[in-house]
């Protein structure tokens, strides 16, 4: 009776341990300006903030969890088991010391871009000769110009299109311009391209049609007018019309684009107009960037925002991350009043922009226009997003629904999971499980299987066999393994409602036996096959076949694939190692790069295996004293 009652309070007191923790740390904190990190039990960053006054801005946050205004805010709180600070000057530093560590840690409760990795950047490569100018979706090179981020891949490939027509840069992808045969391309004939690789065009001359695409896509439009016009009437004046006539086209493309997209006289100027729009835990920001008075582009974001934050909180923290990603901030920025203490923003913005940043709050004319555009888009994208949402959604319910009637199955498949085998002529034989819930793709329970049987021998069904007795097998083996220990795999763990086989009939015959032990749990069991995708199932001897246009074939189709890719890049990795191994890796205190610096000084594996102690000791990169291990073991093995 006694350990009974010690249980609960032993249980009591260890909750109440990390409790006193968090509270002495929030007691220790400092009331200067700063940042502060929230972090979990395992020690991940869940949540990066700054403040005026580090003490008071943490403590706001749990008085506030205790009077619930968002379910993630209180999730947030209710996570945090340590707080660490970092005091900074002002609160413009602060502002950027939070930016860091959210592009750092990447915290789940912060604003944050949805799909980040993937926006499209225009890329100039200022470190070549004569620099390409091309899309990309990575910026980390040095020495090269970047713009954006897009929001819209489709447009920033039109514009490079026009760019190409206007300033005649080289489409050639490698560091120098031209090709092995030494004559220029077709884009010189089409006038897309200046042939600097055979010396049409002079280094100086290419460098300045490189400047106009950099003063293009920074805004300067009026430059770029003037500028174009000014060579065509020199041209023409020492009647050298053909050129004159180019330079006139380039003009009218140029005014052509801008006229499309003019919104009011030049006075108006150069700025950016951002605005927020919120529905619940998602968000979307509008940027309007005005060049010259020409609306040169718009861009939209959608925005994670898991605590419910406010307008002018989440407008804040996109424009730090927006503005910080490369982009070219304009010296003014047309604001909704919702951000409310714009002087340390502005302060922000103003250290990355080289020179000062003004935020205002549009009151009458065309500013405000711009800024109640911004804002109808961004409700507008999030309503949209809704309803896109809403239809994959009920897609995906319909697929689910229509492979019930069809499968004549109980109830909807809500887990599907799908197996493949891949091999080249019998080696290297793998085998995926991919999986799908509630018709859309879990990855974290993708599995992978390297085939231990049918080495040597190309034999589909007894790898198909094989990798569906090893799935049942852990099944059956985390039954027996609690979901709190490290053991426990919860993709083996769950029980499918759909078991789908890549193949036919014999691939299907292969795998019933194995899943016996499913099927008698309700497990349904099917196979695929491509030629006009068959539907086989058990005891049926006809197959079925369902409409391409079925949302139900489509799914299947979709998990299918979904297989066959997984499987088949795990087949080329491990074909891809097999192929770049070699003795060496067989070699004690030999790893890739002391490989890599063994075959540049003896240029084979045998000379390796063939050198002197002397030699070995003196490899560049490798230390002496490996040299001499190496020695000892390769006389020692022969």
């Amino acid at each position: 009776m006694a350990t009974a009652d010690t249980q609960p309070q032993d249980a009591e007191q260890s909750a109440k341990q990390p409790a006193a923790a968090l509270a002495a740390q929030r007691r220790a904190l400092p009331d200067q300006p700063g940042v502060y990190l929230f972090r979990d039990g395992s020690g991940g960053v869940i949540y990066v903030g700054k403040a005026k006054s580090v003490r008071k801005r943490v403590a706001s946050h749990f008085s506030k969890a205790q009077v619930p205004s968002s379910p993630g805010h209180a999730e947030m709180v209710a996570t945090v088991e340590h707080v660490e600070c970092v005091v900074v000057a002002t609160e413009a530093e602060a502002l950027l010391a939070e930016q860091s560590f959210i592009k750092q840690y990447r915290p789940r409760f912060n604003i944050r871009l949805r799909d980040d990795k993937s926006y499209p950047f225009i890329a100039i490569s200022l470190d070549e000769a004569y620099p390409r100018v091309y899309f990309t979706r990575e910026r980390h090179r040095g020495n090269r110009a970047y713009f954006g981020p897009y929001s819209n891949a489709k447009r920033v490939r039109a514009t490079l299109e026009v760019l190409a027509k206007v300033f005649m840069f080289r489409s050639c992808t490698g560091a120098e311009p031209g090709r092995r045969s030494g004559s220029p391309c077709l884009d010189y004939y089409i006038k897309r391209c200046g042939a600097p690789c055979v010396g049409y065009v002079s280094r100086e001359e290419y460098r300045a049609a490189i400047d106009g695409v950099i003063d293009f896509l920074s805004g300067r439009f009026s430059a770029i007018e003037r500028d174009l016009e000014g060579r065509m009437r020199e041209a023409a004046a020492h009647e050298e019309f053909e050129q004159a006539t180019i330079e006139r086209n380039r003009l009218q493309a140029v005014r052509s684009l801008l006229e499309r997209r003019r919104v009011t006289g030049d006075s108006m100027g150069t700025f950016d107009a951002v605005a927020v729009a919120l529905d619940g835990r998602e968000a979307n920001a509008q940027v309007f960037q005005v060049r010259d008075g020409v609306l040169s582009d718009r861009q939209s974001f959608y925005l994670s925002n898991e605590t419910e934050r406010d307008p002018g909180e989440v407008a804040e923290e996109f424009m730090l991350q927006y503005y910080g990603a490369g982009t070219s901030i304009p010296a003014l920025l047309v604001v909704q009043r919702e951000v409310g203490e714009r002087g340390a923003l502005a302060d922000a913005l103003a250290s990355r922009r080289g020179g000062p940043v003004e935020l205002r709050v549009a009151e009458r004319g065309e500013k405000r226009r711009i800024l109640e555009l911004a804002d109808r888009n961004a409700r507008l994208a999030l309503d949209q997003d809704k309803l896109r949402s809403e239809r994959r959604r009920q897609g995906r319910v319909e697929a689910l629904e229509g492979l019930q009637t069809a499968l004549a199955l109980d109830a909807p498949p809500v887990r599907i999971e799908c197996f493949d085998i891949s091999n080249l002529g019998g080696t290297h034989t793998v085998a995926s499980m991919v999986v799908f819930e509630g018709g859309a793709p879990k990855k974290s329970d993708y599995r992978r299987f390297k085939i231990r049987s049918t080495e040597g021998a190309p034999d589909d069904f007894a790898a198909m066999a094989e990798v569906l007795e090893r799935r049942f097998a852990q099944w059956e083996r985390q039954m027996d393994i609690s979901p709190h220990d490290p053991a426990h795999d919860p993709s083996f763990a769950s029980l499918p409602n759909l078991v789908v086989i890549d193949g036919g009939k014999g691939q299907l015959a292969a795998g019933l036996g194995p899943l016996q032990g499913f099927r008698e749990r309700g497990v349904a069991v099917i196979s695929l096959a491509k030629r006009i995708e068959e539907v086989f199932q058990p005891g049926r001897g006809t197959p079925l076949v369902l409409d391409h246009s079925t949302p139900e074939l489509q799914l299947l189709q979709r998990v299918r694939d979904e297989a066959h890719r997984f499987a088949i890049t795990h087949h080329r990795s491990r074909r891809d190692r097999a192929m770049t191994s070699s003795v060496l890796d067989e070699l004690p205190g030999v790893g890739a790069a002391r490989k890599r610096a063994l075959l540049a000084h003896f240029g084979s594996p045998d000379a390796v295996l063939a050198a002197t102690g002397e030699e070995l000791q003196v490899v560049p990169g490798v230390p002496a004293k490996v040299g001499r291990d190496l020695h000892a073991f390769l006389h020692r093995a022969g």
